[in-house]
């Protein structure tokens, strides 16, 4: 394969994952609104957060249908997974569901820098670069956010959250390929 062909290949799974990412989080966000409603001090943050990330995903939308970069086939799996890892982790509690975003975030945190760095390598692709920078400064306030709402009193804090980080790096890593 050329050179050129393993960037491309490289840039569509950076595109294709971050994508299903940002969708991902849009669902979970939708599942812990579902069973939180308006009755927790943070369900007004959840839903600017929600916004940002409704935001995050119309963007990969355009870039993929720009450059015709396939969706992964796992989307109907990651709408339902999101939503019930929303929702169950606010069924535990407003913390819980705290701890689940700032799980989320902090592995987002980690794989948007990631990538970043490879592509900061090549300098590859500065408007894909440009746009997981903004995106990865809003996920960082997401995590800061959920932090500062009691997300490490959840109940088994660091089990919850072990779990989920677990889950998204599998997730990352299926969505890149699949």
């Amino acid at each position: 394969m050329s050179t050129i062909n393993k960037s491309k290949v490289k840039i569509d799974r950076m595109i294709r994952v971050d994508q299903a990412g940002e969708f991902g989080a849009t669902r979970i966000y939708a599942g812990q609104l579902a069973v939180m409603g308006d009755r927790h001090p943070m369900s007004a943050e959840i839903s600017a957060m929600a916004a940002e990330e409704d935001r995050h995903h119309e963007k990969f939308n355009e870039l993929m249908a720009r450059r015709g970069v396939r969706p992964t086939v796992l989307h109907p799996f990651w709408s339902a997974a999101g939503y019930a890892l929303g929702a169950g982790t606010a069924l535990l509690g407003p913390e819980a569901a705290m701890a689940c975003t700032a799980a989320v975030e902090t592995e987002i945190d980690k794989h948007y820098s990631d990538q970043l760095d490879a592509l900061g390598e090549d300098d590859a692709d500065p408007e894909l670069a440009q746009m997981i920078e903004e995106f990865r400064e809003d996920e960082r306030e997401h995590r800061d956010a959920a932090l500062a709402a009691g997300a490490e009193k959840a109940p088994a804090y660091p089990l919850l959250s072990g779990a989920i980080r677990l889950g998204c790096k599998v997730a990352i890593k299926l969505a890149e390929r699949i």
